[in-house]
């Protein structure tokens, strides 16, 4: 009798080592919790692509925007942890909590992490005909039209949203703030006058700056950054030690099978060796994640790390959850 429960044990076992050894069997849904043409979905489907020749099936990138992207994260949230939903999220991931007093899920415990991405430098630009050439010119021309400013952001929770909150605790200066559906409705409203200023990734502005559409005031990084190189820091433009860069990683559902998120954090690291990769990563000023925090290990340690920064960042500036 113990033969048996040995043998069909050993068949049972068998039968799902090799269920999990062919994933995947058909194309995964990438889902990036904003809109179409911002800075995360530019990144997730550069990511998207690399991973693909890796995993040999197609990523499908799946825009959910909505709610500082909390509506997509919870899709991925609720989806079947069977490793075909993944979910490619930035520094929001960590701040929906400070922000949303009912979020329908736990950052912290409702996925399991794949590992860290990349790291991007925010940049604050202001319309072509803004009346400030720099940030120091901002700040003065703001304290001088109070609630006269429009800073757009691309909405509540997204990181343009977050880099604004702080500039306006840091420089405890007052202005009207414009919440969008995205990145790409506010920036077509930037580029068109109707708003003032916006704080986003070079990814979405570079192309406007260097176009002259737009012009970029400060870089919110430690140093200057090699696509805008006579762009001061905001510590050289007189706000010393304010910094902020956005974070991106990967998520699947939480009870997915070690072996399939084992299966895709490799996938993840070689993508992050691809050079095409690298280079368009590059071309965005978006570091590239070593094997050292592409993992689970270390993104789940820092999620819940970010998560309680933000709260007290959040409760400093007077931002209270909705």
């Amino acid at each position: 009798m113990k033969f048996i429960q040995k043998f069909l044990s050993a068949i049972i076992c068998f039968s799902v080592t090799a269920a999990f050894a062919a994933y995947p069997e058909k194309q995964i849904t990438m889902v990036v919790p904003y809109p179409p043409g911002g800075s995360t979905d530019v990144l997730g489907r550069i990511l998207a692509q690399s991973m693909s020749k890796d995993l040999g099936q197609p990523i499908i990138v799946e825009n959910v925007g909505g709610a500082g992207g909390t509506i997509g994260a919870n899709k991925v949230a609720k989806a079947n942890p069977d490793g075909y939903t993944i979910l490619f999220h930035n520094m929001a991931q960590a701040s929906a909590p400070a922000l949303y007093s009912k979020l329908p899920y736990d950052p912290a415990t409702d996925f399991a992490a794949i590992g860290m991405v990349t790291d991007v430098p925010m940049v604050l630009v202001a319309r072509k005909d803004f009346p400030a050439e720099s940030l120091q010119g901002f700040i003065d021309y703001v304290r001088a039209n109070p609630d006269k400013v429009n800073f757009a952001n691309a909405g509540v929770g997204a990181t343009s949203n977050l880099c604004e909150v702080l500039m306006k605790s840091t420089l405890s200066a007052s202005w009207l703030s414009i919440s969008y559906k995205g990145t790409g409705p506010a920036l077509n409203d930037l580029l068109a006058g109707q708003v003032d200023v916006i704080c986003d990734q070079p990814a979405s502005t570079l192309q406007h700056i260097r176009a002259g559409n737009v012009k970029a005031l400060a870089v919110a990084n430690k140093e200057r950054i090699s696509s805008l190189p006579t762009t001061p820091t905001f510590s050289q433009s007189g706000i010393p030690g304010f910094q902020l860069s956005v974070w991106h990683a990967l998520y699947a559902p939480k009870d997915t099978p070690k072996p399939i998120i084992d299966r895709l954090t490799k996938a993840l690291n070689n993508a992050l060796k691809d050079p095409i990769l690298v280079r368009r990563f590059g071309e965005m000023d978006a570091s590239v994640a070593t094997s050292a925090i592409a993992n689970p290990a270390y993104t789940s340690k820092f999620l819940v790390i970010d998560i309680d920064r933000w709260k007290v960042a959040m409760k400093n500036a007077g931002v209270k959850p909705q």
